[in-house]
């Protein structure tokens, strides 16, 4: 049975800012999706660690500084769940489906360390399917921009909430089923070798940008922050986390 056609694991958050190695994460929800049953959902409202959520960050998701502190739940406590939740996944052979897998994943990693909980990447081996690394690889010369609001009106998903977790959890796994629907050849692979192959598509998709921020007047400066790694970037070091 080609692996569209059973259940995909979604994963989202959303965050206090769009720095992996320094943001908390707010909210999060790993979505259960397809494989011929109804989608089921488990999402948690961390309280950030305690730190302040930006204006910013609130006008994208409503979530406040008072609202986490209020009635979120301890962050190590929702990272751990969260992390346990993928590994289950990843242990059980569904693929962990996330829009900009590179930078979910990598924030819940530095999380992890955070609080010294064991990383998804050091318990499991998951199989990750990225929407946009997908999209832009069968779909390359497309113009505009490539969001998930973007992908969910090229590919007819609905998607009535988003930057809520779980909305956006599964308009991905949604966008994912389409595009496995809409070229064949995706869905005939096996999910370790999809797995690989989105490694070396990011990778040139990401030195595709790295290239034009440098030649491109006004954003050099941007070319040196363009990470080359997918679906996790490694750790810069060991030990504690900010």
């Amino acid at each position: 049975m080609s692996w569209h056609r059973r259940p995909l694991v979604g994963f989202d958050v959303e965050t206090s800012g769009i720095d992996p190695e320094t943001s908390r994460i707010v909210t999060g929800c790993v979505v259960r999706f397809g494989g011929g049953q109804p989608s089921t959902a488990r999402s948690w409202l961390s309280d950030a660690g305690g730190v302040e959520i930006p204006a910013e960050a609130t006008a994208v998701h409503g979530i406040t500084t008072g609202r986490a502190r209020s009635a979120g739940r301890p962050a190590p406590a929702v990272i751990a769940e969260i992390t346990a939740a993928l590994a289950e996944a990843a242990d059980t052979g569904l693929p962990i489906v996330a829009m900009n897998a590179q930078f979910d994943l990598t924030l819940l990693d530095r999380e992890a360390r955070r609080y010294g909980i064991r990383p998804l990447f050091d318990r499991a081996v998951p199989c990750v399917i990225d929407p946009r690394v997908l999209d832009k690889k069968v779909d390359r010369f497309r113009r505009g921009s490539r969001t998930l609001t973007d992908l969910c009106r090229h590919y007819v998903v609905q998607l009535d909430e988003a930057h809520t977790a779980e909305a956006d959890a599964v308009a991905a796994c949604a966008v994912t089923w389409k595009l496995a629907n809409r070229y064949q050849w995706l869905k005939r692979l096996d999910l370790a070798n999809l797995h690989e192959q989105q490694v070396h598509w990011a990778r040139e998709q990401a030195e595709g940008l790295r290239d034009h921020f440098a030649r491109t007047d006004g954003k050099q400066e941007l070319a040196a922050s363009v990470r080359l790694d997918w679906p996790l970037v490694p750790a810069p070091r060991a030990g504690a986390y900010p």
